[in-house]
């Protein structure tokens, strides 16, 4: 029998993902939809899917018609629907499922686009529909709040929840374009601007110390909802995202390290074991007030420094203790603990976790002490009643 030696080829294939921050996107006086999608330099008009979050006023719906209407010579609006926002869109499959129908009943193919507004869970969905269909349709992303304009709408990954495990399925796919409309955080409640803030104290602690420094001088301006603070906080989170995603060598997370989901393990969860009850933006601040404290307890990170991260997130009014923190599993263990055999299955290989040498630094480990990190439940749990208090 005759021997065959191996073929092996590299294959390289390079992505683009672009960040664009602009106001009134559905606009007919804002051309930049329309430039991007028609930068392919076809002649007939480009079929289009658009999803807009349910807890987007309803006035958008008529905006969106009107911009259709007044670019359609290039774009044809195939279809516009509704999806509800929050984590009950990537809990339930039958969302999923009608954004199946939708591509199949309006003969949406590859050289089609799906727009997304909303939020991070809205984006999330829509995104998997869009890379698994057709095994990839182009798509644009608008996120909606604060938090996704910040994080999770300028990144590459796709999802959603299944046997309640947070993001068990999802894909990596880049975007066509992310576009941040500033004007659409003018509707949202101050509570959920609130929320966006964290994920920018995330990037900031670990990529940037100047920018969390900035962060505790804007403290007055970006609880106020000051416009020009929110968008500087928002334009350098943003940015601090994409250029890791871009530089570190390693977009689609083939390895185990995730250093962008500083203090997620526990985040993700306390959103599980609270029936996403606690939002995303709420367990990621406990979740880094956790890692802070385990940091310090280790000896990795000075006091003070351990004191301005919790001193900062309980002034923009975060809760970092949750009793979630102390449920229980039938052997009498902290379900919380759990958190870190998944969060190591999410990636495969061994366990990383993020932790802090000080502000602006980070530093990998790959096993963690649990009794530290029940002392670090207890001082968050004290730190909490000196706050009521």
């Amino acid at each position: 029998m005759k021997n065959y030696d191996s073929v092996e080829y590299e294959i390289s294939i390079p992505y683009k993902l672009s960040v664009h921050f602009t106001h009134n996107i559905f606009s007919a006086k804002n051309p930049l939809l329309c430039d991007i999608i028609c930068s392919d330099n076809k002649t007939e008009p480009r079929k289009v899917l658009v999803y807009l979050d349910s807890n987007i006023p309803e006035s958008l719906q008529e905006q969106v018609l009107t911009y259709f209407e007044s670019y359609d010579r290039y774009l044809k609006l195939s279809c516009l629907s509704s999806l509800p926002g929050g984590e009950r869109i990537k809990n339930n499959e039958a969302h999923l499922k009608c954004i199946y129908e939708d591509i199949d009943a309006n003969s949406i193919c590859r050289h089609s686009y799906i727009i997304a507004v909303g939020g991070g869970a809205l984006l999330d969905v829509v995104g998997f529909a869009s890379s698994t269909a057709h095994r990839g349709i182009r798509h644009i992303r608008v996120p909606s709040t604060c938090l996704a304009q910040a994080d999770a709408g300028v990144g590459v990954k796709n999802g959603i929840n299944y046997k309640n495990k947070k993001n068990l399925i999802g894909t990596f796919q880049p975007p066509v374009a992310v576009i941040n409309d500033f004007s659409l955080l003018e509707s949202l409640p101050s509570t959920e601007i609130l929320l966006g803030y964290v994920e920018a104290i995330k990037v900031a602690l670990i990529k940037d110390g100047e920018f969390f420094n900035w962060i505790e001088s804007a403290m007055d301006e970006l609880k106020n909802r000051d416009s020009d603070a929110v968008k500087e906080l928002i334009y350098r989170s943003a940015r601090l995202h994409v250029y890791h995603i871009a530089t570190s060598g390693d977009p689609f997370e083939a390895g185990s390290v995730r250093p962008l989901d500083f203090g997620h393990w526990s985040a993700h969860k306390l959103e599980q074991l609270s029936n996403f009850r606690i939002s995303h933006g709420e367990a990621v601040a406990m979740g880094i007030a956790l890692d802070t404290i385990y940091s310090q307890l280790s000896g990795y990170l000075e006091a003070n420094d351990s004191e301005r991260i919790l001193t900062l997130l309980s002034r923009f009014n975060f809760s970092l203790y949750t009793e979630v923190f102390r449920q229980k599993n039938p052997h009498g263990n902290f379900c919380i603990i759990e958190g870190l055999q998944e969060f190591r299955e999410h990636l495969g290989g061994e366990l990383t976790i993020t932790l802090l040498n000080s502000i602006g630094r980070k530093f990998e480990i790959h096993e963690m002490n649990t009794d530290h990190i029940i002392e670090a439940i207890n001082i968050l749990e004290h730190h909490e009643k000196n706050r009521s208090h």
